[in-house]
């Protein structure tokens, strides 16, 4: 029988004991696997969750941070005033049912409806140090992780967490660079960990945790490929998606690694004509594998859409006409929901059916950049009207916690087709470009991504050089 651990009140944060078996919350009654945990990585009150996931009323359920009273006053309390002296306590405010007072009644998120009413997976888009960070939000209805090179820009430059393992890497004559990428490895391998029972439970089809290839290989076909066959042997986990981006040069990319075998997640898709592609793409991959059993070759499309509404609306002002004005903010979402009549259109019929046969599983639809950048507009825009099966919506801070707080759970994608055509279509009529759109948004992308990856590099030379690790 699994050994359990029962918390009651609030834990705080300790995240160098080791958890095994499975963690119990009475009061909410919410469970969740663990995998055996033991000091994955350094304490970090940079790292630590968000003010937005802080309780702000006494009227919602927590999911508190303790593990028993005796423990916390021998050793928890330790740990935590040495690693988190400006922290005390912290928890994720979910919204649960009322309970008949023994615990019997489960209680559950929104998160957890999205995916078992829906089939929705909601994703955490963040990853820093300590990892267990994400231990609540699993237990809130976090299903998989992903990561880009930006968020590890602002996490290793803004922490002092890496400090120690990098100090190790480069005195054993590591270049910045490479100590770079062991940085990296070993957060995605700590996070695959904690993520492993959901893959487990679903059969490879969830449970996933995204890492990308560097930045600079964005019009590099081979390197790509390359690329992304090292980062899978090093990363070693078997729900590991590596993020290709789906610039020209690295469709052809996606298919060689499908073709090998390696579950991929196809990143910067900013238009339906690039998205069509990106599909082919992983149909050839599954096709020239040569497998018989396709069911551990998985993959997701990760579709972008606040950004488009970001661009489009610039674009709207300039027209200045009362019709150009009244599309503003509706351009994302539209295209959006035209991206999945193409997956549905795309994953069905016979060729699709033959693969199925083998046990080949649908390139699922992942909305990513969804948060809202344009304060006027509803927190939960990007999530909200793109709810529908065999979706993957990977949130940041803000938008999950939005949707946790006043999400609501209904099948949406589909619900205003006709008028998303329409949407699409007027804001053609009005010169816009959505070829031009996608190319543009596509370019910022990757040169984002390009200053992230450059700018954490030269930060770790810095620190290299300020901890005197390097002979000049």
């Amino acid at each position: 029988m699994a050994q359990t651990t029962t918390y009651s009140n609030r834990w705080r944060l300790g995240d160098e004991t080791e958890i095994k078996g499975i963690a119990t919350l009475r009061n909410c009654d919410l469970q969740f696997p663990m995998a055996s945990i033991s000091k994955l990585s350094t304490p970090n009150p940079c790292a630590s969750l968000p003010e937005t996931f802080r309780p702000r009323s006494s009227q919602n359920c927590f999911i508190p941070f303790q593990r028993s009273t005796a423990y916390f006053k021998t050793n928890l309390s330790a740990s935590f005033r040495t690693h988190h002296p400006q922290l005390s306590y912290f928890s994720l405010r979910v919204k649960c049912s009322q309970t008949d007072g023994n615990g019997s009644t489960a209680k559950r998120t929104v998160l957890h409806d999205l995916y078992e009413k829906e089939g929705q997976s909601p994703w955490y888009d963040n990853l820093c140090r300590p990892v267990t960070d994400l231990l609540p939000l699993i237990a809130s209805g976090v299903r998989g992780v992903t990561s880009n090179p930006a968020i590890f820009q602002k996490a290793i430059s803004s922490s002092n967490a890496y400090n120690d393992q990098f100090r190790e890497l480069v005195q054993a004559g590591k270049d910045i660079e490479s100590a770079y990428w062991e940085l990296v490895v070993k957060d995605i391998q700590d996070a695959c960990k904690l993520f492993e029972p959901i893959y487990d439970q679903t059969d490879g089809g969830d449970g996933y945790v995204s890492v990308e290839v560097s930045p600079r290989l964005a019009d590099d076909t081979e390197g790509t490929i390359e690329a992304a066959k090292w980062l899978h042997k090093v990363v070693d986990r078997p729900n590991v998606y590596i993020k290709i981006p789906a610039t020209a040069a690295c469709i052809p990319s996606i298919k060689e690694v499908i073709a090998s075998g390696i579950s991929v997640n196809v990143t910067l898709i900013f238009s339906l004509s690039r998205y069509e592609a990106v599909i082919d793409a992983y149909l050839d991959g599954l096709e020239a594998s040569g497998l018989n059993d396709l069911s551990r070759v998985t993959s997701v499309a990760s579709f972008f859409v606040s950004r488009v509404d970001t661009l489009i609306d610039k674009k709207l002002e300039k027209i200045g006409t009362p019709e150009a004005l009244n599309l503003r903010g509706k351009a994302a979402v539209a295209q959006a929901t035209l991206a999945y009549q193409l997956y549905q259109r795309k994953f069905s019929g016979p060729r699709w059916e033959a693969l199925v046969k083998k046990g080949a599983k649908k390139q699922r639809l992942l909305w990513a950049s969804t948060s809202v950048k344009n304060p006027a507009y509803s927190d939960t825009l990007y999530v909200a009207p793109l709810i529908g099966p065999d979706t993957v919506s990977t949130m940041p801070d803000q938008a999950l916690q939005a949707f946790i707080d006043h999400g609501t759970v209904s099948r949406t994608i589909d619900s205003n087709a006709s008028e998303a055509e329409g949407v699409y279509n007027a804001l053609q009529k009005l010169g816009i470009d959505w070829g031009d759109v996608g190319t543009q948004l596509e370019l910022e992308g990757v040169d984002s991504f390009k200053k992230s990856f450059d700018s954490l590099l030269d930060s770790l030379q810095e620190k290299a050089n300020s901890l005197k690790l390097v002979n000049h």
